[in-house]
């Protein structure tokens, strides 16, 4: 009885901090559940909620199926429907609902259910529509191609930085790895020239559902660029031959916990198709609502959902590479979340120079762990944009594709390593591995050199 109490303030308080900015029409509601009883999935028979590659990888690495893998009961989804909500996204490995409202007071009340262990006003306002683009996205597409000398073209340091060359040379060139993209929208990415032979098995809207995910937010596509381009002396990525799932989680319109739902849904999704690897170019520490936002000491892996979410990819048979953020030159200074996530890469930036730039977040995490864990070329990168010529911009935002791209090729080339043992690989590979620091992690690797001390083993 206490415990609801508290929740229903909590809530109350909450709505309140929301009404001072803004008269607000509809609620989203994270609902934590206190269990998964009563549910038609069985770990017996994953095959009803995993697709076969997602279970062909967890045999792979001998993963035992637990009780995260299973389905947030349909019953309990059920009853949240019943009670007015509309449900938006879920996270089975964190067991919460993602639910939207007019009626705040009976999104409150749901903590009288037996199955509701909590619930958490995370945004109040009016939803955003989509903008309708003023021109035909297709009229600005040029495709305009500047060819240089070198193969890779523009983006030819970053890929030489990482040894990918190398590995591209010896044949691994990310064939038969399927990489998740998380981001926010991959505008025009299906009509440019560069990524034409990009091997795209599927897309998703987390934010939208059935709006497309080609015609919103140009970042989601500069970051495939980085990884999946096939221009040959004028930008070729650091996994041109690898396969490819874009999904939509960042909702431009707003800064709110909402994210990290829709971030946790994707994650769960790309696991559940069989993605190998996922790269995500997001991080959240402040929010619309300043009572959300997180402090340092929060930033422990455990606190924020997407965080926890984050950390239990590998114990799944993922690799998670992360942005650190791009806060070193602002107050804040240090990383974000999932940033903070333990059994991921968090990759930090350099300049064509090999020197950190001054955007790059600085760790560790609060419980003392290295972070960044690595880096990679963030400054002035290779991307497309969005009329195909390709151009230049800066951000962990880009080092952590890059990043991805060559473990996506390690991965290829050592395909028996678990997940933690090929992101240890990639750590010790960075020329600071004997003295790692919080601005450059383990340094940038070499996967080049990686590959050739496996091979002696």
């Amino acid at each position: 009885m206490r415990k609801t109490a508290i929740l229903l303030l909590c809530a109350v308080l909450s709505l309140g901090a929301y009404a001072a900015a803004d008269t607000a029409r509809v609620y989203r509601f994270r609902v934590s559940l206190a269990d998964k009883k009563n549910n038609p999935y069985s770990l017996k028979h994953p095959e009803k909620f995993l697709s076969p590659k997602s279970l062909e990888r967890r045999a792979k690495f001998k993963i035992k199926l637990d009780a995260h893998d299973l389905p947030v009961t349909p019953a309990y989804v059920d009853g949240l429907r019943r009670a007015g909500m509309s449900v938006l996204n879920m996270s089975k490995w964190n067991n919460t609902v993602l639910v939207e409202t007019a009626d705040s007071a009976a999104a409150v009340g749901l903590t009288s259910l037996p199955y509701v262990s909590a619930v958490r006003l995370l945004w109040a306002g009016q939803p955003a529509a989509p903008k309708a683009p003023k021109t035909d996205r297709h009229d600005i597409v040029t495709n305009r191609r500047d060819t240089l000398d070198n193969y890779y073209g523009r983006a030819v340091t970053q890929v030489e930085m990482l040894g990918v060359d190398k590995l591209h040379a010896a044949g691994f060139r990310g064939a038969g790895v399927t990489i998740a993209v998380v981001d926010g929208g991959f505008y025009n990415a299906d009509c440019l020239d560069a990524l034409r032979g990009c091997k795209i098995l599927g897309t998703r809207n987390f934010v939208h559902p059935g709006r497309s995910v080609y015609e919103e937010q140009s970042h989601g596509m500069q970051v495939l660029s980085c990884i999946g381009s096939r221009w040959e002396n004028a930008i070729v990525g650091t996994a041109p031959d690898a396969s490819f799932y874009l999904l939509v989680s960042e909702d431009g319109g707003s800064e709110s916990l909402v994210e990290e739902d829709n971030w946790c849904a994707a994650i769960e999704y790309a696991d559940s198709v069989g993605a190998d690897i996922v790269t995500s170019s997001l991080g959240y520490y402040e929010f619309d609502n300043p009572s959300d936002s997180y402090r340092y000491r929060d930033l422990d892996g455990r606190m924020a959902a997407i965080s926890r979410a984050a950390s239990l990819a590998a114990g799944r048979g993922m690799v998670v590479v992360n942005s650190a953020g791009n806060s070193g030159d602002e107050p804040w200074k240090k990383i974000s979340v999932p940033a903070d996530a333990t059994d991921i890469l968090t990759v930090g930036a350099v300049d064509a120079d090999r020197t950190n730039t001054n955007f790059s977040s600085l760790g560790p995490a609060a419980d003392g762990r290295v972070k960044p864990d690595v880096a990679a070329m963030g400054g002035r990168s290779a991307v497309l944009l969005v009329d195909g010529t390709v151009g230049a911009a800066s951000g962990t935002s880009f080092s952590a594709p890059i990043l991805c791209g060559a473990v996506a090729c390690l991965w290829q080339a050592c395909p028996g390593l678990s997940p933690v043992k090929l992101m240890d690989a990639v750590r010790r590979s960075g020329d600071r591995a004997d003295y790692p620091d919080n601005v450059y992690g383990y340094g940038i690797p070499n996967v080049w050199n990686a590959y050739q001390k496996l091979m002696k083993k």
